[in-house]
């Protein structure tokens, strides 16, 4: 097992990466399942998570005798809204939880998200913690405390940093996920090389497919090493305001917009928006003369070779550029200048934050890459 550290002021937690973690739950995280001694430990969970994960967390919970009190959520993002938070809440507190409880969220980022910006609203804030069931979750959303829902005017537009109290990313979790969910979480792996890690990425170009295939110690080193990046992003610039961690959203401006354009659906998963956002980023940079056509053309392949889809006309969309900077002027990251910060690349390991960006040669781009591909 690997344990990550992320190491913020006065609210440490760590994040374990194995196998079996869920099956040994009790002793991973005793100290936040003691206080229910005479209650129900709270679990919010997905039906799928609970289907193929519930019996190993409540066998595990049971040796010690604790039980579970179960609230189950749709899979998918349409339970990330007003009322499903609403429900979450008026729940917990139907349950009595106090400020030093904690909740345990066992899914995807779906479930981690809406658990974790339910329990920093409820009572001005109880504890949680994480146990990501997706690889996407595992490795990104959650860690960092980044919690949110999504409303009319956009994706995860609401919410709050929270960070959790401990994550158990148990490898085992992601031997029942459908072959596309893993392909999508994926992508974020892919990420970690292209903002920062050369060295990663040119790992992962040679064994990428080792990763998908669940092999067990190249999952490991993938997942622990993506993890250990966001920590160090994330302690650095824990809410986003040096722009540090802004360089996280690599992919996400562009996979956003087209996110969007696909109703937020399981036309496009959301590492699937990430995967082609990374390609037009890439491919955008060098537009800008800022990589070489070489380098756009690797994150391009990495992409594909993963499954991923690598170019507009793949989704089959009857949009134009224009439509798609529309959704972009909707982004959580404009300024209050009106100005829209893109993720760009000198490099493959080399994000940074661009702010000179002219939306109209978006469009152009945009265009010509629905034309040209």
């Amino acid at each position: 097992m690997a344990v990550i550290p992320v190491e913020l002021a006065g609210r440490s937690y760590e994040v374990h990466v194995g196998k079996g973690l869920l099956d040994d739950a009790i002793v991973q995280a005793r100290d936040f399942i003691e206080p229910y001694h005479g209650r129900k430990v709270p679990v919010v969970a997905d039906r799928n998570a609970l289907k193929h994960h519930g019996e190993r967390l409540a066998h595990s919970l049971a040796a010690d005798g604790f039980e579970i009190a179960w609230y189950l959520v749709e899979p998918g993002e349409a339970a990330k809204s007003w009322a499903g938070l609403q429900d979450l809440v008026d729940w917990l507190l139907g349950l009595g939880i106090t400020r030093g409880d904690h909740v345990f969220a066992l899914g995807g980022g779906v479930v981690g998200d809406l658990t974790g910006f339910a329990c920093s609203i409820v009572k001005r804030g109880c504890g949680f913690v994480q146990l990501p069931t997706t690889l996407l979750a595992q490795v990104d959303s959650s860690v960092g405390g980044k919690t949110a829902i999504n409303t009319s005017a956009g994706k995860n537009l609401v919410g709050a940093f929270h960070q959790p109290s401990l994550v158990l990313a148990d490898l085992d979790a992601l031997a029942t996920l459908p072959e596309r969910e893993m392909r999508a979480g994926y992508a974020e792996v892919l990420k970690y090389g292209a903002l920062g890690d050369a060295a990663f990425f040119d790992w992962l170009e040679e064994h990428g497919s080792n990763v998908l295939a669940l092999e067990d110690a190249p999952l490991e080193h993938a997942v622990a090493t993506s993890v250990a990046a966001k920590a160090r992003i994330v302690a650095e610039d824990e809410r986003e305001t040096t722009g540090t961690r802004a360089l996280l959203n690599l992919g996400h401006t562009f996979g956003h917009a087209l996110e969007a354009e696909t109703g937020f659906s399981d036309r496009l998963l959301h590492g699937e928006g990430v995967a082609l956002g990374m390609v037009l980023a890439a491919r955008y940079s060098a537009r800008r003369g800022e990589i070489s056509e070489d380098d756009a053309a690797r994150v391009t392949s990495a992409i594909d070779k993963a499954g991923l889809p690598a170019e507009i006309a793949a989704l089959g969309l009857e949009c134009d550029g224009s439509a798609l900077v529309a959704h972009m002027l909707h982004d959580k990251k404009m300024d209050a200048g009106g100005t829209l910060p893109f993720i760009l690349l000198r490099g493959i390991g080399e994000a940074y934050l661009a702010k000179d960006v002219d939306l109209a040669d978006v469009v152009a781009f945009l265009d010509a890459q629905q034309q040209a591909h």
